[in-house]
């Protein structure tokens, strides 16, 4: 059995400075990362989504589907 350790902040920083963990210099994309929001490539923007985690993918399409159907209620309620 392997083992799963935590990886260390040092760690996380080099594979967010890394490039090629980032497709066209926006998407995150890092098999070995298993965070659901890592940071973005400058942190004080805020987070991005690891599309390597299908997780974080899964979480992605569920807020956007939420703001969607708020959305089409807020439409619909002033009608």
């Amino acid at each position: 059995m392997e083992n799963q350790e935590k990886p260390s902040q040092e760690t996380k920083e080099k594979w967010n400075q890394d490039p090629n963990n980032w497709i066209w210099g926006i998407f995150y994309y890092n098999k070995e990362d298993k965070r659901l929001m890592p940071p973005k490539r400058i942190p004080f923007m805020g987070w991005t989504v690891n599309f390597a985690n299908r997780n974080s993918v899964f979480l992605f399409v569920f807020i956007m589907l939420l703001i969607i159907l708020f959305i089409i209620f807020m439409i619909e309620f002033k009608k």
